[in-house]
């Protein structure tokens, strides 16, 4: 029979190590993701009107992409510390440590480009319908709208459809990266 673990004082201190950071740091930041895709805007959508939701998406989007840009390098920076092969074969994407590493560089790409460029983009077509439509009187999906106004939502639908793949690509990368370390551990 194996022997019990017990708990001490020292025993819990010593969770604080990289390993246990860099769990929590993932945990922390696929839950968020996953959350934010599937779940958070699916029932805010279902749930505001429209203009409200807006304003809701406009506010949590920047501090989601900022959040998993600082997570997701640091889950990079502490993946390349623990597996030097990163550094040695970077060039060699057939080495596990380093796919791994291009797969998360991979999200942080993704997400950098959503905040940085697709997003305000994204925010400003949005406000500027949303400005035109309450010139006009109507709604950007009522018939008779201007040629302006439906040129409008056409970019709109791009951005937001553009920003959506990038953002589904840095789940699944993650979703990648996760099952990765749960089949063959955090460990070189």
């Amino acid at each position: 029979m194996p022997e019990l673990q017990k708990l001490s004082i020292s025993g819990v201190l010593g969770l604080v190590n990289l390993s246990g950071l860099y769990l929590v740091g993932y945990g922390w930041l696929f839950g968020m993701s996953l959350w934010i895709t599937f779940f958070g805007g699916v029932i805010a959508y279902k749930t505001l009107p429209r203009a409200q939701f807006s304003a809701l998406q406009h506010k949590t989007f920047p501090i989601y992409f900022v959040l998993s840009l600082g997570l997701g390098s640091a889950l990079l920076g502490l993946w390349t510390l623990s597996h030097p092969a990163v550094l040695t074969h970077y060039a060699n994407p057939l080495v596990a440590d380093v796919a791994q590493a291009y797969t998360l560089a991979f999200g942080i790409l993704a997400q950098g480009a959503n905040y940085f460029v697709i997003g305000p983009m994204t925010s400003k077509t949005m406000f500027e319908r949303m400005k035109l439509e309450k010139e006009e009187g109507k709604a950007y999906n009522e018939p008779g709208v201007s040629d302006k106004l439906k040129a409008l939502n056409g970019k709109f639908g791009m951005l937001h459809g553009v920003s959506s793949l990038l953002n589904l690509g840095a789940v699944i990368a993650l979703g990648f990266h996760g099952l990765w370390v749960g089949s063959h551990g955090l460990e070189s």
